[in-house]
């Protein structure tokens, strides 16, 4: 049976000029006399070797510990924090050599990479700081994410063959990730750094051929509910707050973490004590997350975004402008310091629980419990489970089942006048995208961390065929303009239908290409929109299973994005790549482009070109001929939870 990379290399060698489809799932016809194979291959196999640590001290109950010497306390936001710059320069030298490699392989012409970068391990002048940013957007986000990683990992089969770009996943020192994007990066970085080709050929994780409601096929449902709901009943009765989100977090963890019963003591400030991640030897993930008190409705010009690294929680936004130790966070914080007769407390910054609070959207699945009529909960689901579901709602009330609670509120009494939670005792974060910032920029546009490009996916699903439109990056844009934004920056991007009546929502765009009409520095954007390239990926976000055959299909699609179907599409487009990467180390060092690289940006930059009349209805065509798969029935969920997401999102999509 083939394994993955065996038929992304028999995808992807297809050429590009083939006779195009319409990308409507629901028009397509697939061949099911050439179905993919699914992609657990016995003999294939191969188990993560380690992963995230237990470290906390009693599963996923927060449980008081003894204090260091020196207390925890919350930072300034002003900077970023001390135990960051202490990690950068170890991952910044392990980039160096995979950088060379790059450029190397990809040969701009008339450059000399080996000669440009000889200096770099004293003078990093002209070393490139590299960030990935991976959509929100569910399953789809997640597995069309996977694909371009997987392109970019040098780690996966075939990725340094003439036209791919194995090694600039390596090359980069920060990757975030937001609701499903966060899934992605939360999976792979919790188990020790997988590989998205690991992490598909091991039947261990990514088991989406049971809907989260079913759980993984290793547990009875009785146990699978017993465990998940007593762990979260555990909490509550430890004297913590419990939300939607503790539900959603626990499940979610099954299908992400290799562990048993998803890990309940696996944290993610445990991360830090990986041995790769010590070392330097993998990026700094970043999950990006909105607050949000009870009855506020949040857009992108008033959120207040906070970013979860394994150190820290917290944000730079005036607001909030603070940090609190993650490790610490569910101890009793007051203006900044925790009081001598208060307990320091381990064990509330789950992995799954900070997953989970990225994506709270999803909270509305979980929902479903309570619908007696729902044909997506298994009949002999435990009434224990529905019981409970019924008492948050009571508590919260059906406009706030998307928050999740982060109480005791760390940031009570920091910064007081600014934070709108300095009073509170609840601190509330929900779901990254909610302020239509759907593509997780914001850690990457800090000006303390220097980063020259930000290659980005963006699997949204603006549009009513549910393809990205840009809006993610506009939101973005809009925001970078107003104060809420300082120390920070984002080229000019035009408005989604531009996006639209240009095709920048159709191909790698790159934004931000003249560094001097910036008036701080700023990186390039490299905006990778999901498209159909192999099949149509365009999933809904709230399909919740997804079988073996599909979920490798999606993969494959993303692959065939990020590579351009191996450069078949445009035989520059690693050149041009490498060109992204070098754009601002060019500036600084005052060396003028190479000739392929002056191409590359008429080919692929934005020239400030403006269509904003109405688009046509979008439904854009295949690049290349359709995967072959298995016809099979969508468990998508259905219109009554549609209707329900949409509501929240029309109101915001309604103010840009």
């Amino acid at each position: 049976m083939a394994s993955l990379s065996g038929r992304l290399t028999a995808v992807l060698a297809v050429a590009a000029a083939l006779t195009p489809v319409a990308a409507n799932p629901h028009d397509i016809v697939y061949d099911a006399r050439s179905p993919i194979a699914p992609v657990a291959d016995a003999n294939s196999l191969s188990r993560p070797s380690r992963r995230g640590t237990n470290e906390a001290p009693n599963g996923y109950v927060p449980t008081e510990v003894s204090c260091p010497s020196t207390r925890p306390s919350i930072r300034k936001g002003s900077n970023i924090s001390d135990e960051e710059l202490a990690w950068l320069p170890k991952r910044r030298n392990a980039t160096i050599p995979y950088i060379r490699q790059f450029l190397e392989r990809i040969a701009i012409p008339d450059f000399d990479s080996k000669a440009y970068l000889k200096d770099v391990e004293t003078d990093s002048t002209a070393l490139p700081n590299i960030g990935i940013a991976m959509s929100g957007g569910g399953y789809r986000a997640m597995l069309s994410g996977a694909g371009a990683l997987a392109a970019w990992d040098i780690r996966t089969d075939g990725t340094t063959k003439p036209g791919n770009l194995g090694g600039l996943l390596q090359s980069a020192t920060y990757l975030s990730g937001l609701s499903g994007g966060s899934w992605l990066i939360g999976s792979l970085t919790i188990n020790n750094w997988t590989s998205v080709q690991e992490s598909v050929n091991y039947g261990g994780i990514w088991q989406l051929q049971n809907s989260i409601f079913e759980g993984p096929e290793q547990y009875s449902l009785l146990g699978y509910y017993d465990d998940v709901f007593d762990a979260v009943k555990d909490k509550k009765d430890a004297g913590f707050e419990r939300s939607i989100t503790d539900y959603w977090g626990r499940m979610l963890s099954y299908q992400l973490v290799n562990a048993t019963d998803g890990g309940p003591g696996i944290t993610w400030s445990s991360i830090v004590d990986d041995t790769d991640f010590k070392n330097g030897d993998a990026p700094l993930p970043l999950v990006v997350i909105d607050s949000r008190n009870p009855g506020e409705t949040i857009i992108a010009l008033n959120s207040t975004v906070f970013e979860v690294t394994p150190w820290e929680l917290g944000s730079y936004d005036p607001a909030i402008s603070g940090f609190a130790p993650l490790k610490y966070v569910g101890s009793e914080f007051e203006n900044g310091q925790l009081p001598k007769d208060k307990s320091c407390v381990r064990g509330f910054d789950n992995a799954g629980y900070v997953m989970g609070t990225s994506s709270s959207l999803f909270n509305q699945i979980i929902l479903y419990l309570n619908d007696d009529n729902s044909s997506y909960v298994p009949d002999n689901v435990p009434h224990f489970a529905i019981d409970a579901v019924k008492d948050i709602l009571k508590a919260l009330g059906s406009d706030n089942d998307d928050i999740a609670d982060w109480s005791p509120n760390p940031f009570r009494g920091w910064n007081k006048g600014k934070n709108p939670f300095a009073n509170n005792d609840r601190l509330t974060l929900v779901d990254g995208g909610e302020d239509l910032q759907n593509v997780p920029y914001y850690p990457h546009l800090r000006n303390e961390r220097h980063v020259d490009v930000v290659f980005s996916y963006d699997s949204s699903a603006d549009t009513d065929s549910f393809w990205p439109n840009g809006a993610s990056a506009v939101a973005t844009y809009q925001r970078s303009l107003e104060n809420i934004s300082e120390g920070s920056s984002f080229p000019v991007v035009p408005g989604q239908d531009t996006f639209i009546n240009l095709g920048l929502n159709a191909r790698p765009t790159f934004f931000g290409c003249n560094a001097t009409n910036t008036t701080t520095p700023s990186p390039l954007i490299v905006y990778i929109p999901n498209y159909p390239y192999v099949y149509a990926a365009n999933i809904s976000t709230f399909q919740m299973s997804i079988n073996t055959t599909e979920l490798t299909a999606i993969i494959e699609n993303g692959y065939s994005v990020a590579t351009q179907l191996n450069g078949t599409v445009d035989k520059d487009w690693p050149c041009c790549v490498g060109c992204a990467m070098l754009a601002r180390s060019f500036d600084r060092t005052n060396t003028t482009y190479p000739a392929k690289c002056q191409s590359c940006f008429e080919s692929y930059c934005w020239n400030g070109t403006i269509d904003e009349k109405t688009p046509a209805p979008y439904y854009p065509k295949f690049v290349s001929t359709a995967i072959d798969v298995e016809s099979f029935a969508h468990k998508v969920l259905g219109n009554s939870i549609t209707a329900a997401v949409a509501a929240i999102v029309a109101a915001l999509t309604l103010t840009l």
